[in-house]
């Protein structure tokens, strides 16, 4: 069976609820701390949301720099799909494996809404399931979720379709361009700040047009993943 581990952290809140939308698509979710040394073989990673120790500092800098992110990294580096959520795209971006930084929300102040989405790659190890243009929606919740760069390092993100999310009707927390969610160059490696964790099962999603808290939007973000590495 696939086995995909998923990183607890000091203040990791949502590691729980990874584990479970890996379960939903009849992988082996495998339980991971930060102070580990291997990654027990896994077949993917997933970085989940919460408020890791240090983001008193910047938020994901400490945390980058766990004993388990060197095998992060060089398992990046393999090819092995890697999930970032919120904190956990913090950290990879602080780590180097994806473009860009995150401040503070424009508006300063924490914010938790359904946020609609548009999915700009299609082609990633996380969002293979989705077509470019599909309209999603799934819940979001941070204070430090403006993604940002500079001038050039984001012309070439867009020129590269390393954009693969970007916001919809609202940009709740000042990105740039709109950003939501961002992969690397080989797209191995996603990181966005909306949970699709929190969109999988009907009954516990966002409110959608059919009924409240029926969305499960967020389940192709791991049929995804498990689709990558049985074709691979």
């Amino acid at each position: 069976m696939t086995k995909i581990g998923v990183i607890t952290f000091p203040g990791s809140l949502d590691d729980r609820d990874a584990q479970r939308a890996i379960r939903l698509v009849g992988a082996e979710p495998v339980a991971l701390w930060h102070g580990d040394h291997s990654l027990d073989g896994v077949d993917a990673v997933v970085l989940p949301g919460g408020f890791s120790y240090g983001d008193y500092l910047r938020a994901g800098a400490i945390a980058s720099h766990a004993p388990i992110m060197t095998e992060v990294i060089e398992a990046a580096g393999r090819g092995v799909p890697v999930l970032g959520i919120c904190n956990g795209f913090q950290m990879l971006s602080e780590a180097r494996l994806l473009p860009g930084a995150h401040t503070r929300n424009a508006h300063q102040q924490f914010i938790r809404r359904d946020q609609k989405l548009r999915v700009e790659n299609a082609s990633t190890a996380w969002t293979n399931a989705f077509t470019a243009g599909d309209e999603i929606v799934i819940p979001l919740k941070n204070a430090d979720g403006r993604f940002v760069a500079d001038d050039a390092e984001i012309q070439r993100i867009e020129g590269n379709g390393q954009v693969v999310f970007r916001y919809v009707d609202v940009n709740p927390n000042g990105s740039m361009n709109d950003i939501a969610g961002v992969s690397n160059e080989r797209g191995n490696v996603v990181g966005l700040m909306p949970h699709p964790e929190h969109a999988t099962e009907p009954g516990f999603g966002p409110d959608m047009p059919d009924a409240m808290r029926s969305g499960t939007d967020g389940l192709r973000f791991f049929t995804s993943a498990l689709a990558a590495l049985l074709s691979a």
